[in-house]
């Protein structure tokens, strides 16, 4: 039997902060069981005339095609929109897209680059938003995360994750509050230069410290990851950034996750994972990497047992239609 909670009906998720601990954990919870009810051949219907507006500025692998079939999976429709196919921001306001398209579908995700843009959809819409990246934030890749460590390690009790690379981006600020509200200690591993935005770090470490566990910052990438149970990296040059990209190349190269950093750890023999929201450069089999090589990830530790990146990968269609059953679907129909 499907169970969440009825307070997460008719809601947004704009970031994190937005949901409690008990939600959060729930939706992880709901996000596996519609996972083992998928798994045992269950195509339902709990989306049956629902209706997704997709708004996408920014490319996107696994988080248009996770939307997609979780919504086609149980009956749902989508339609993805870029800013070609619509008159968004340009010759139209937000503000009068989201009252046109709220009238329209039942909710509208959006992978952009401005967290504001993302909340005037969620305002004027009328719908449920969700945020699937901005600059600011990046929600729906940590709940497959948290369900990819949960899943490995059977509880996300005792365990401890060390992001390396990048600590101020759209991922690092999402992990931090994720693990905060999930009980799980966080480290994060970066150059001072790249260190956490000082009130995402407070805001986070307050729920950290309610919920028992730390959040502690390390310039020193070998101390940082001592005791850790999941080594979490992601692209060192953000999208917009691609002007950086040899400024953060020759900043980050000591951050690279490789065989020594997880050895580091100390739990080599033990629990021990190595995550990544994708795309990685990881070899030089890339546009990006043909001529410097592996760049925040060794293809050693990516193609190892310690990966669960695949997984990961997977767990983000489990969680988006999570967040659209429990946001959309009818209880009482269920």
């Amino acid at each position: 039997m499907l169970n969440w909670m009825d307070s997460l009906r008719g809601r947004s998720m704009l970031r994190l902060k937005s949901f409690t601990d008990g939600e959060m954990m729930n939706l992880i919870d709901l996000a596996a069981q519609l996972k083992a009810r998928r798994a045992s051949g269950v195509r339902g219907d709990l989306l049956r005339r629902r209706n997704i507006a997709l708004i996408f500025e920014k490319s996107s692998t696994r988080t248009r095609n996770s939307c997609v079939v979780a919504a086609r999976d149980e009956g749902g429709g989508v339609e993805y929109l870029t800013r070609p196919d619509i008159h968004f921001g340009k010759k139209e306001s937000v503000k009068d897209t989201a009252r046109v398209l709220g009238r329209i579908y039942d909710g509208i995700l959006f992978r952009g680059f401005s967290q504001k843009v993302c909340e005037e959809l969620a305002e004027y819409s009328g719908v449920p938003v969700w945020n699937g990246l901005t600059d600011d934030y990046h929600p729906t890749q940590i709940f497959a995360d948290l369900l990819t460590v949960k899943e490995t390690f059977g509880s996300l009790e005792d365990c401890t994750v060390a992001y390396v690379g990048d600590g101020r981006n759209n991922v690092a600020n999402s992990l931090m509050m994720g693990c905060a509200k999930c009980g799980v200690r966080y480290v994060c591993c970066c150059p001072a230069e790249l260190s956490p935005d000082a009130a995402v770090l407070a805001e986070a470490s307050e729920v950290a410290a309610r919920n028992g566990v730390d959040i502690r910052v390390f310039n020193d990438p070998a101390e940082g990851v001592r005791g850790a149970n999941v080594l979490y990296t992601d692209v060192w040059v953000s999208m917009g950034e691609e002007s950086k990209t040899a400024e953060r190349i020759k900043l980050l190269r000591p951050y690279q996750i490789n065989m020594a950093l997880m050895e580091a750890t100390g739990n080599l023999g033990g629990r021990l994972m190595f995550l990544h929201c994708l795309p990685a450069f990881h070899d030089a089999n890339t546009e990006v990497t043909k001529e410097c090589g592996a760049l925040e990830v060794t293809d050693e530790v990516f193609e190892s047992k310690y990966s669960k990146v695949f997984d990961e990968a997977e767990n983000r269609m489990h969680t988006i239609k999570a967040l659209f059953v429990s946001a959309l679907c009818d209880r009482a129909a269920v």
